[in-house]
C-alpha cells in the first residue's frame, strides 16, 4: 500500500491552476478543504488525460496518493465547495451544494479550454447536511468506467483522472472502502446553480453567474443585444443535442435532478446510470426512480422540464418587459423539441445507413423500434448487425435471431432495403459508416457489477481494467474480446443500479 500521511504543500506541484471560480463573490460556495484519509493507494491515473491538461505527470505520479486523496493540498489549490440548489424528483430543495466535493481548482488544458479538477468523497463540507462526504469504492469505478466509456463513445462528458483507496470504510447499507474520485469537468455549475440565487431573490448573483458561464463557456455571446436570452437558448441547444445522443446509445442517466445538469452541456454525476441491454423506452435502472421519471423515453421531455426551471431564474434578465421575457423563455422551450428532434432523427437516420432524408424515415425508424421493443431485441447489438447486413442482400442471421420472433423483422428489412437502394452510398461506404455510429462495446451492466464485485471483495482491479480498455474502442471489432459485447447470460441482468450516497 502506497502510504503519505498528511503533509503540507510542497513549493512547487502537478498542477498549473488558474482559479476563476474562486473569484467570485463569496455567496458562491465555502472555502474548505479534503479531509486527511489512513492509508491511500492511487489504484488508476490517466496519464493520457492529465498530459491533455497540460499537468506533471511525473509529479502527479509521484505524490498522486496523497495529492489525489486529499491528503496533501496541491500549490495554487484554493479548495472550496461550491453552493448549488435543485429540483430532486420534481421536489425543490433549496440548498444541496457539494456535500462530499470539493473543487480544488482549474486548468487550462492544451487546448485552452479552463477545466474543473475536482475530488469525490473527499470529507464533509458545510453542504454534507447528515452525510459522512465520503465515496464508497463501486460508485467510484463506476464512474470512472462510465463517465470515460461516454468519452470514447463521443458524447459530451465530465472525465476521469484517478481513482484512489482510501484505506478506511465507509458505513452504507453495509461496510465498504472507502475511495475518492478525481473527476475532470469543463465546468460544474449547473441548472441547480442558478436555481440557488434565484430561490433567494439574488438576482444580482444571478446576473454575476450568468455573466461568469457567458465568458467561461459562450463567450461568442458577450457582446450581443440579448446575452442573456442567448446564454439560455445555447444552454438548451447543447441540452438538446447531449440527450439525443444518449438515446442514439441506449443510455439511461438515471437521476436527472435539475442540480445534475451542468450548463456547459456535459453528462455530468454517473450515479444510478446505466445502458439498456433489449430495448425498452419505459426502462429504469435508479432504485430509487420508483415511478419511472427518469424512464429512457422519459429524458428529452425531463430535459424540457429541466430547461424551464433554469428559465424561470434567468426570465428577468431577458427583457425588462414582464410579458415579453415570459413570450421569448416559452419560444426557446419550444425550439428545444425541434433541435432535439432533429439531432435524434438525424443520428437514427445515421444508426441504418441513410446519409439522405426521405419523409417516411421517422416511420422506418420508429417501426424498427417497435420491432425490438416487442421482439426483446438488444438495443446495441441490433445496430451494430444490421451494418453487416447492410453489405450483403442477405440478412445477418445473428441480426434476425436477436428477436424472439426472427421472423417478424423480414417485412422491416425489405422495407429497409427498398429505402437504401435509393441512397447514393455504396455499400462498403455505408457498413463502415453504421459501425463508426454504432458501438460494438458499451460497458455493459453485468460488466460493471462483477468489476466492482471484484474490486471490493477482494481488491482484484482486473475485471476494470479489462473493462475500461474494451470500451476505450467501442467502434472496433476486438473478436478476442468478443465476450465484453455479449448481453447478459439469464441471471447475470442487473436491474438496479444504485447512487451510492
Amino acid at each position: 500500500m502506497n502510504y503519505v500521511p498528511p503533509q503540507p504543500a510542497s513549493e512547487t506541484g502537478p498542477f498549473p491552476f488558474d482559479n476563476s471560480y474562486a473569484r467570485l463573490p463569496a455567496n458562491f460556495y465555502a472555502r474548505v478543504e479534503p479531509t486527511p484519509v489512513a492509508e491511500p493507494w492511487l489504484i488508476k491515473f490517466n496519464r493520457k488525460l492529465a498530459e491533455e491538461l497540460g499537468i506533471d505527470t511525473e509529479a502527479l505520479e509521484r505524490d498522486g496518493a496523497a495529492v489525489l486523496s486529499g491528503n496533501r493540498v496541491p500549490p495554487g489549490a484554493e479548495p472550496l465547495a461550491m453552493a448549488y440548489a435543485g429540483h430532486q424528483f420534481g421536489t425543490f430543495v433549496p440548498q444541496l451544494g457539494d456535500g462530499r466535493a470539493i473543487l480544488l481548482g482549474e486548468v487550462i488544458d492544451r487546448g485552452g479550454k479552463r477545466r474543473d479538477i475536482q475530488l469525490k468523497g473527499s470529507g464533509q463540507t458545510p453542504y454534507s447536511r447528515r452525510g459522512d462526504g465520503r465515496a464508497a469504492l463501486g460508485p467510484v469505478l463506476r464512474e470512472y468506467i462510465i463517465s470515460e466509456a461516454m468519452h470514447a463513445l463521443g458524447v459530451p462528458t465530465t472525465r476521469a483522472l484517478a481513482a484512489t483507496v482510501t484505506g478506511q470504510p465507509v458505513y452504507r447499507e453495509q461496510i465498504l472502502p472507502g475511495a475518492v474520485f478525481t473527476r475532470v469537468a469543463a465546468s460544474h455549475i449547473r441548472v441547480g446553480t442558478f436555481q440557488f440565487f434565484a430561490a433567494r431573490g439574488d438576482m444580482e448573483s444571478v446576473k454575476a453567474l450568468a455573466d461568469y458561464v457567458i465568458a467561461r463557456h459562450y463567450p461568442e455571446l458577450k457582446d450581443g443585444e440579448q446575452p442573456y436570452f442567448s446564454l439560455f437558448k445555447a444552454v438548451a441547444a447543447r441540452q438538446a443535442e447531449l440527450i439525443a445522443r444518449w438515446l442514439h446509445i441506449g443510455f439511461i442517466h438515471g437521476v436527472m435532478n435539475t442540480d445534475n445538469m451542468a450548463v456547459s452541456g456535459e453528462t455530468i454525476d454517473f450515479g444510478p446510470c446505466a445502458f439498456m441491454d433489449a430495448y425498452d423506452p419505459k426502462k429504469v435502472f435508479s432504485s430509487i426512480d420508483q415511478f419511472g421519471r427518469y424512464a429512457y423515453a422519459n429524458q428529452p421531455a425531463i430535459g424540457q422540464w429541466n430547461l424551464a426551471r433554469l428559465a424561470e431564474t434567468l426570465v428577468p434578465l431577458f427583457d425588462p418587459v414582464a410579458d415579453t421575457a415570459i413570450s421569448l423563455a416559452n419560444d426557446a422551450l419550444t425550439e428545444y423539441g425541434s433541435i432535439f428532434q432533429r439531432h435524434w432523427l438525424d443520428g437514427m437516420r445515421r444508426k441504418i445507413g441513410l446519409s439522405t432524408e426521405e419523409d417516411g424515415d421517422l416511420d422506418l425508424i420508429q417501426s424498427l423500434l417497435t420491432l425490438m421493443h416487442k421482439g426483446n431485441a438488444d438495443f446495441t447489438l441490433v445496430f451494430r448487425r444490421l451494418g453487416a447486413s447492410a453489405e450483403s442482400e442477405d440478412a445477418d442471421p445473428t441480426l434476425v435471431e436477436l428477436f424472439e420472433e426472427p421472423g417478424a423483422v423480414s417485412p422491416w428489412l425489405r422495407d429497409w432495403r427498398g429505402r437504401l437502394a435509393r441512397e447514393t452510398l455504396d455499400a462498403g461506404t455505408r457498413a463502415a459508416a453504421m459501425r463508426s455510429v454504432n458501438p460494438a462495446f458499451i460497458p455493459r451492466n453485468h460488466r460493471v457489477e462483477q468489476a466492482i464485485e471484484a474490486a471490493t471483495r477482494d481488491a482484484d482491479f482486473s475485471l476494470f481494467e479489462a473493462l475500461l480498455d474494451v470500451t476505450s474502442r467501442p467502434y472496433e471489432d476486438q473478436p478476442e474480446h468478443a465476450a465484453y459485447a455479449a448481453p447478459p447470460e439469464p441471471g447475470e441482468e442487473v436491474l438496479q443500479t444504485f447512487c451510492g450516497t
